[in-house]
């Protein structure tokens, strides 16, 4: 439409020029003396157009020779710059294929080439960035070839670069390279320093997620499961994992958490500290039941951790797996240790109706059998543990059922078959 348009009015144009050029009678008369000299308007405007053209044209030229010196120098200085970051983009490049000592090389000949344009009084638009970066480059090269000295040069020299650039420029560059020495550190098995680099980091910049992944490696590299659990809860509330490995890894965190603790108070204080959610897994809920025990803690406090999971623990339709049904049934067996608490029986009774109603599980098997044995039903234990043994597959229960039914043999004093129960635990795998 817009070329319509154009063409529309260039006609009109012409068709102006051509009426007012046919019907104009004027004269432009020129006086020497003694002559007289007559000229058609029309052709007096024809000559002053054609003047101011070829005035212009010449200006034009005469512009275009003298800006010549100066188109060079800008050419040069554009073939330069070219050559700068083509040697940063082969060094990227030659990174990326695994190639550290040509990347290295294609980035100290970028610094160079840099160098030398400074040197001249040529400064590049982003000079600084192109600076900074290819000293990381270097660096990075550095760290995959081992040569920490020569890592640790140009690191400081990125950050000595990053510092001349303007506010925002300045920010991101130092918070890149702070953010990379950290990732070094870490694959030096530095964790205290990693976490002390990442800590040094502007908040806003210790919240994106990049930070925050570090900060859990290096976390869970330094034995501090506590910071390694919040910091994997936010990184699981930002969606930085899929929700069945945010709980495979907030259970393991926890997990190590509670290795870690010596006293039944600090399990305790752990577990006050778990959300409703996290309590409820099972696996969670045995290993703290399991660990309050080991460390003298109250055998009925572990039950009242364990007791919400209890109607779960029974049902048909529960999802669990084998090995968190196994870990339950420990957790449950050290708790029920104390046949003298006030619900000694009323767990007795629990355990045995959870059998019955479950009469070919071993795993049930095994835990009432042991719970009669503690309260010294010796014919049930018997029965009930001689029967678990044939069909568990936890290394570990299966042993302590071959131990229990060694003792209730050794204890009807009956040597061969004590020594026989003997025997099959000591064949039994260990886990």
């Amino acid at each position: 439409m817009r070329a319509a348009l154009w063409l529309i009015s260039l006609f009109a144009l012409a068709a102006a020029a051509a009426w007012l050029a046919g019907h104009n009678q004027g004269t432009v008369t020129l006086f020497l003396a003694p002559y007289r000299v007559d000229f058609s308007l029309n052709l007096v405007l024809l000559v002053l157009g054609l003047v101011v053209l070829v005035v212009v044209l010449a200006q034009q030229a005469l512009s275009a020779l003298l800006s010549l010196p100066k188109q060079a120098k800008r050419w040069r200085l554009q073939q330069k710059e070219r050559a700068a970051y083509a040697a940063m983009l082969d060094s990227i490049s030659q990174f990326m294929a695994g190639r550290f000592l040509r990347a290295r090389k294609s980035a100290q000949s970028a610094l160079e080439k840099e160098t030398l344009l400074r040197d001249a009084g040529l400064q590049l638009d982003h000079a600084v960035s192109l600076r900074t970066v290819a000293h990381i480059m270097v660096a990075e090269s550095a760290h995959a070839l081992q040569d920490r000295d020569l890592r640790q040069i140009h690191l400081q020299e990125a950050i000595q670069s990053a510092k001349e650039g303007s506010s925002s420029e300045r920010q991101t560059l130092t918070e890149g390279a702070q953010l990379r020495a950290a990732r070094w550190l870490l694959d030096d098995r530095d964790a205290a320093g990693s976490l002390a680099l990442l800590q040094a980091l502007a908040p806003a910049s210790a919240r994106r997620m990049v930070a925050m992944r570090l900060q859990l490696k290096a976390a869970r590299l330094a034995g501090q499961p506590a910071k390694a659990l919040d910091t994997a809860l936010l990184l699981a509330k930002h969606r930085a994992f899929t929700p069945a490995t945010a709980n495979s890894l907030v259970r393991s965190l926890i997990s190590e958490w509670l290795s870690h603790t010596h006293d039944a108070d600090a399990v305790v204080r752990l577990w006050l500290s778990l959300t409703p959610a996290q309590r409820n897994m099972p696996d969670l809920a045995a290993e703290a039941a399991m660990r309050l025990v080991a460390l003298g803690g109250s055998s009925a406090l572990a039950r009242q951790w364990l007791q919400p999971l209890w109607a779960s623990l029974q049902s048909q339709q529960s999802n669990w797996t084998a090995d968190q049904l196994t870990r339950m049934v420990q957790a449950m067996e050290a708790s029920l240790t104390d046949i003298h608490a006030d619900d000694a029986l009323q767990w007795l009774a629990r355990v045995e109706a959870a059998q019955q109603a479950h009469p070919q599980d071993a795993r049930w098997q095994y835990l009432a059998g042991m719970v009669c044995l503690r309260h010294q039903l010796w014919g049930k234990a018997q029965g009930l543990l001689a029967q678990a043994v044939k069909g568990l597959q936890a290394p570990t229960l299966k042993r302590r059922a071959w131990c229990a039914l060694a003792e209730l043999a050794e204890q009807r004093q009956e040597p061969a078959a004590a020594a026989q129960a003997w025997k099959q635990a000591a064949l039994v795998p260990q886990s």
